[in-house]
């Protein structure tokens, strides 16, 4: 909650923070409490990424002036941030307080996901144009006859169309059908599907090591060496090197570990 306001010194949770900054209320079909979005965009997105941009800044400005500076990363405060979008589209008059009515919350036929045959989906997000022109090329649709893109008036029916249409083959056809393409449509994958997938496998995304699998670092630097997982720690294993770090001798550290 930050360091100043009334629930500064209140407990909360992931949920909780993006509950208070309008993220949470935008998520999720109209006729559904939402659905938590797992913890990535409160304490990941707003509360890691945001706290290491700020300390970078910091760092940065430290090392110009000499100076240093105190980081208040609250979570609700980058949560409401992230909420930028929403709220220049609001002032424009393209986005509305209401779920499931906008154009990047499931209410666009071309930006929201679809059930396949095998009870699999795939995601579509054809925004532009072009991408969207492919994305009716690939499914054999003439746009004269699926109409405007934009027109929201059509969406329902354009929605429906396309449900129909994917229902018909199993996920496996319709990764074939867009696999390369520019239409931005794409297989839903769990996590573990996702380190196999071709992409990611040839980016090296995940690396299989003592038995577990670790994804890759993020971002990537061009001079770091190759990824190496190390071994999980055990109990106890860096307990020596601790004690000595904290300054105590061998003959100490030989009697705590007899006793």
């Amino acid at each position: 909650w930050g360091q100043e306001g009334p629930w500064a010194r209140t407990a909360g949770h992931d949920l909780n923070y993006i509950s208070v900054t309008g993220v949470l209320q935008a998520i999720g079909p109209a006729d559904r409490p939402p659905p938590p979005p797992l913890n990535m965009i409160g304490d990941f997105g707003g509360g890691s990424l945001f706290l290491v941009a700020g300390m970078l800044a910091a760092l940065l400005r430290a090392r110009e002036t000499g100076m240093g500076d105190v980081v208040d990363a609250a979570i609700c405060d980058a949560a409401f941030h992230m909420m930028s979008l929403m709220h220049s589209l609001d002032a424009a008059g393209r986005w509305t307080p209401e779920r499931s009515a906008n154009m990047l919350d499931g209410a666009a036929p071309y930006y929201r996901c679809y059930a396949c045959a095998d009870a699999r989906f795939m995601a579509v997000g054809c925004i532009e144009p072009q991408f969207f022109a492919e994305f009716l090329a690939r499914l054999e649709i003439e746009p004269e006859s699926f109409g405007a893109q934009d027109d929201r008036a059509l969406w329902a029916g354009q929605q429906t169309r396309l449900e129909a249409l994917f229902a018909t083959r199993d996920q496996a056809h319709w990764s074939a059908v867009f696999d390369g393409s520019d239409a931005c449509t794409t297989p839903v994958l769990d996590y573990r599907e996702a380190a196999a997938h071709p992409h990611m496998a040839a980016r090296g995304a995940a690396e299989q090591a003592h038995g577990l699998r670790h994804p890759g670092p993020a971002p990537r630097f061009a001079s770091a060496p190759p990824f190496a997982p190390g071994a999980p720690a055990t109990p106890g294993a860096d307990t020596e090197a601790v004690l000595r770090e904290i300054g105590l001798d061998e003959a100490r550290i030989r009697a705590l570990t007899q006793d």
